[in-house]
C-alpha cells in the first residue's frame, strides 16, 4: 500500500485545493482521502497493520492525472515532418503518403515514444486513434499507462476487413491489462468513412463499444457535406446512428446551434484541440457555448505532427486563453479547465471511476512540483498550474496504484532505447 502525504491535494472544481491530507492507496484504488496522520501506522486492509510506502508531496500540488482526450500516438514519428499545411493537403499529400510506409513494429515504437512524454507532462490516460492498434496496446500495456483505443476506418475494399480487425481487438483487449485498456470504433470522419459510418455504428453496439471520430474540424469539410448532402458533419452522423452509441468526437469547430443541440441532446462528448486547430488553421471551437448548453468537453493534443507536443498543460492554458479572446476573461476558469483535463476527460474515454481524487477512484495521481521561479507567489494554485505550470514541473505519476515515474525517474519504459529506435524508423519513412 502506499501513502501520498503532504502538499496540496486537489478536490475538484467545488473544494479546490486542501492542505493537511493524505491519500491512502490499497492496490489500484484510493481507499481513502483524510487528514494527515505522520505518527500513525497505517492499518492495510489486506495484510493487517504494516508500514506504508509513504511518498512526500510536500512542496507539491496532487492531483488526479491529466487525460488527452484525443491524440494519435504513434504519429510521434512525423513531428515536424510536414508543418505550414492546411489539414486537406496536410494529409493527402504528406502524412498519408508516410503513413503507408508504415510497419505494426513502428507503431509499437512510436506509441512508445508518445507515452513516454506523456508521462513525463503528467498524463496518464489517453484517447488514440490510428491503425496497428494491437500494437499501441501492447505499448500500453507494457508501460502501464492507461488508454482508449479505435483502430482507424476509413472507406474502400478493405473496410469489412478493417472492421473484423476491430471485433479481433476488441476481444483481445478490451478491459485487460487490469482494465487499463478500452477499445473503441474509429470511423475517422464523415468525409472519409461516410459510407462505413453506419456499418461501424452497428459493430459498436453490438460489441458495447463507443465511437471516436473527427467532425466538423474544417469549414471547407462542413461546406463540403452541404452540399454533398445538404447536411452539416455532425447531422450526417447522426443520421448514420453514430449517436446511438457512446461518442467521442474530436474538434466540433465549426457547429452550429442545432448541432450543438444535437451533441447535447445525444451526450456526445467532445474533444478540444486547441494547438492543432491553430497550427492547421482549423479555425476556433466555440467551446464556452458547449460547457454552457451542457455539453462534456475534454482536451485532447492531438497527434504530434499536428501540435507538435503531448503537453496538456500547454494545451489547455491554450483552451482558456482562446475562449477569453472574445472579450470574455471570465471564460473557462482555471478550475473549469482543471475539469477537462481530468475527470471530464475521463468520462469521454468511458473510464468511470477515474479523474477524482476520492476513495474509490482510480489511483491515477500526478505531484507537480511548485518550487520554481514561475510558481511565485502561489496565491492561487489552479491559477498557478493553468496559466504558468509547465509539464516539466511533474515529478511523480502514478497509474493503477503503480509508480510509473519518481521524481522524474521513468520505472517502466527504457527512454534512451525508444528514442534510438524511433530516430532510426523516422529516417526510413521520411526518405521514401
Amino acid at each position: 500500500m502506499k501513502v501520498i502525504r503532504g502538499g496540496r491535494v486537489w478536490l475538484g472544481a467545488a473544494e479546490g485545493f486542501r492542505e493537511g491530507l493524505e491519500i491512502v492507496v490499497e492496490g489500484s484504488r484510493i481507499t481513502d482521502v483524510r487528514p494527515s496522520q505522520p505518527d500513525q501506522p497505517t492499518p492495510s486492509q489486506e495484510t493487517g497493520a504494516r508500514e506504508a510506502e509513504v511518498i512526500d508531496a510536500t512542496g507539491h500540488l496532487v492531483l488526479p492525472g491529466f487525460v488527452n482526450a484525443h491524440t494519435h500516438a504513434a504519429m510521434t514519428l512525423l513531428r515536424s515532418y510536414a508543418d505550414d499545411m492546411a489539414l486537406h493537403p496536410w494529409l493527402t499529400e504528406a502524412i498519408w503518403p508516410a503513413e503507408a510506409r508504415m510497419t505494426p513494429e513502428d507503431i509499437y515504437w512510436g506509441s512508445l515514444l508518445a507515452i513516454i512524454e506523456m508521462i513525463r507532462g503528467g498524463t496518464t490516460a489517453f484517447a488514440d486513434m490510428y491503425f496497428f492498434e494491437d500494437q499501441t496496446a501492447r505499448a500500453v500495456a507494457e508501460s502501464g499507462i492507461r488508454a482508449a483505443l479505435a483502430p482507424g476506418l476509413v472507406d474502400g475494399e478493405a473496410f469489412e476487413a478493417r472492421l473484423q480487425t476491430v471485433r479481433e481487438l476488441a476481444a483481445t483487449w478490451h478491459g485487460e491489462a487490469g482494465g487499463r485498456i478500452r477499445i473503441m470504433v474509429g470511423p475517422h470522419a464523415p468525409y472519409t468513412a461516410s459510407q462505413g459510418l453506419s456499418r461501424a455504428a452497428e459493430l459498436a453496439g453490438e460489441l458495447g463499444l463507443a465511437i471516436h471520430i473527427h467532425l466538423s474540424e474544417t469549414r471547407k469539410e462542413v461546406e463540403e457535406s452541404l452540399a454533398q448532402h445538404g447536411l452539416t458533419p455532425i447531422q450526417v452522423a447522426e443520421r448514420a446512428g453514430v449517436f446511438q452509441v457512446p461518442t467521442l468526437a474530436a474538434h466540433c469547430v465549426h457547429v452550429t446551434d442545432g448541432d450543438v443541440e444535437l451533441l447535447r441532446e445525444h451526450r456526445v462528448k467532445v474533444a478540444h484541440n486547441p494547438t492543432s486547430n491553430m497550427k492547421l488553421g482549423s479555425g476556433r471551437a466555440p467551446v464556452q457555448k458547449m460547457l454552457q448548453a451542457g455539453v462534456l468537453v475534454a482536451i485532447g493534443t492531438d497527434g504530434t505532427a499536428s501540435n507538435n507536443d503531448l503537453d496538456m498543460l500547454e494545451e489547455t492554458r491554450l483552451a482558456a486563453f482562446l475562449a477569453k479572446m472574445e472579450e470574455a476573461p471570465q471564460a473557462l476558469p482555471a478550475a473549469t479547465c482543471l475539469e477537462m483535463m481530468t475527470v471530464y476527460g475521463a468520462e469521454a474515454l468511458g473510464f468511470a471511476d477515474v479523474g477524482r481524487i476520492a476513495p474509490g477512484y482510480q489511483a491515477d495521481l500526478i505531484l507537480v512540483d511548485t518550487s520554481g521561479p514561475h510558481w511565485t507567489p502561489l496565491f492561487d494554485p489552479a491559477a498557478n498550474l493553468i496559466y504558468s505550470g509547465k509539464g516539466a514541473d511533474v515529478k511523480t505519476v502514478v497509474v493503477a496504484g503503480e509508480l510509473l515515474m519518481e521524481r522524474g525517474e521513468l520505472k517502466t519504459v527504457d527512454e534512451e532505447r525508444v528514442l534510438h529506435e524511433v530516430r532510426q524508423r523516422a529516417q526510413r519513412i521520411a526518405r521514401a
